[in-house]
Parts: structure tokens; C-alpha cells; sequence
């Protein structure tokens, strides 16, 4: 958490609102759980994942007291029950993947209760892998948005769009009216422009499923996820920053 000195430099010399990111409690019990291991601390993943949501519970509300006006929590491991290659390891560990869906959904909105009421804009953001310029998973939305899309409370939705491996946007039907989307039509593993008609038409697409006044664009993933970072240079994801400046103003002023 932030100490209040380091909370009020953020606040003093931040040229507009900043962001706080936390990682998804699902994010671990599959990777981290150790048959031998860890079912001498905790009986099996269900028991680790509700330990864990305590913890990042307790953290956004330790932001939400700071006066973080935007806490985000990223949740790739959601890609786990678009893809049948992740959903079918999920069986062969003896889990039910659609049971652990709805158990990942109840914890992440468990954990972000813990901002409610708190002034804070809160959103989740999924992807399916962005190390090194890697993926890791592949399969549209459409298996897990009307569990997670339709009951999700959060002000922002940030959604890998920027290859067909993401599908296509007819799962955004889903989405809470209350929910803003953000589109990630721009790519941070692959160095190439995109080409601006190409994005102009995609919000165009979306906006069938989702009001455009409640659309953004950005970049599908942050540009270095990791200290290894992605496959770009630094003039390259500047200049995908000013592409998605440059298209976010024609589309919405």
C-alpha cells in the first residue's frame, strides 16, 4: 500500500488522475497451488483463492481510504476459459473450469466491494498474455461475458481486442449499461502501426453492441508487463501512443 507521503507526491505532481493496479485473486491458485505443498496450509485452490481475495481486498480499500481516484485490477487468467487447450488443463487438474469461472467472478467482485461507495473509478482489465511479446492463450469473449461482463460492478471494462484471437465484439452485448468499455485495438507486442481506417471502422463495429459514448480506445496491454518489456522501441510505442491520441479525438472529440 502507499504511505501518505508517497500518496500525496502522486497527488501533487501527477499531471491528472493516476492509476492503481492490483492483480486478480484467481490469478494465482491455479499456478501457485502445489498438491503436497500447499494442501498442508490450505485444503485445495478454492481455499487459497478466498485467502488471497482477503488480501487484495483489504489493499484496494487501503487505496480507496488514499484517495487513489483509479484503481484497476488486471485479470489475465480469465483467457484460461476462453481457450479449450487452458480449459481442458483445468480438467485434467480435476477442476471443473465453469465452476471455477463463477468462483472467479464472485472473487473478484468480493474484492472490489471493498471501494464501493468510495469515489474511486474502478475497472478490470483482461488479456491473454504480454510477456515479451508472447501470448499465451487465444479465444473470443463469448464463453465467460454473460457470467462476467453481465455481473461484474465495475466503471470500466479494458478488453484485449487488437488480434483475432480476442473474437469478435458481439459478447460486448453483455456489458452492464452502468460499465464503460475500453477498447484495445492497439498492439503492444508487434511493433507495426496500425492503420487508423482500420481502427475507426473496429469502434465503428463495437459501437453496434456498446453506445460509443461509452467506448475508448488504448493499447491492449501496458508496454512492458514485465522488466524484460515487449519487442518494440521506445520511438515505437510512442508513436502507438499518438496514434490512439490521434484517433480517440476524431472519434470523440
Amino acid at each position: 500500500r502507499l504511505t501518505d507521503a508517497q500518496t500525496a507526491f502522486m497527488q501533487e505532481n501527477s499531471p491528472g488522475p493516476f492509476k492503481m493496479t492490483v492483480p486478480s485473486a484467481n490469478q494465482f491458485p491455479t499456478l501457485g497451488f502445489q498438491p503436497g505443498l500447499t494442501d498442508k496450509f490450505y485444503a485445495n485452490r478454492s481455499e487459497l483463492l478466498w485467502e488471497i481475495a482477503g488480501i487484495i481486498k483489504t489493499e484496494i480499500a487501503a487505496l480507496a481510504a488514499e484517495g487513489v481516484p483509479y484503481i484497476q485490477v488486471d485479470a489475465p487468467r480469465y483467457a484460461y476459459y476462453v481457450d479449450p487447450k487452458w480449459r481442458q488443463h483445468l480438467l485434467d487438474l480435476g477442476e471443473d473450469p465453469d465452476r471455477l469461472l463463477d468462483e472467479a467472478v464472485a472473487a473478484d467482485a468480493f474484492c472490489f466491494d471493498a471501494a464501493s461507495g468510495s469515489g474511486a473509478l474502478t475497472a478490470l482489465h483482461l488479456c491473454r498474455g504480454n510477456n515479451q511479446s508472447m501470448w499465451y492463450a487465444q479465444g473470443g469473449y463469448e464463453p465467460i461475458a454473460e457470467k462476467l461482463f453481465a455481473n461484474i460492478k465495475v466503471d470500466r471494462l479494458l478488453l484485449e481486442y487488437d488480434t483475432e484471437r480476442s473474437g469478435n465484439f458481439e459478447p460486448l452485448r453483455f456489458v452492464r449499461p452502468e460499465t464503460d468499455v475500453v477498447l484495445g485495438l492497439i498492439s503492444t507486442k508487434d511493433p507495426t502501426l496500425e492503420a487508423q481506417d482500420d481502427l475507426l471502422r473496429r469502434i465503428d463495429e463495437a459501437s453496434k453492441f456498446v453506445p460509443i459514448e461509452r467506448l475508448a480506445l488504448s493499447p491492449q496491454c501496458g508496454f512492458a508487463s514485465t522488466e524484460a518489456g515487449n519487442a518494440l522501441t521506445e520511438d515505437e510505442q510512442w508513436r502507438k501512443i499518438d496514434l490512439v491520441v490521434d484517433t480517440a479525438r476524431k472519434v470523440w472529440g
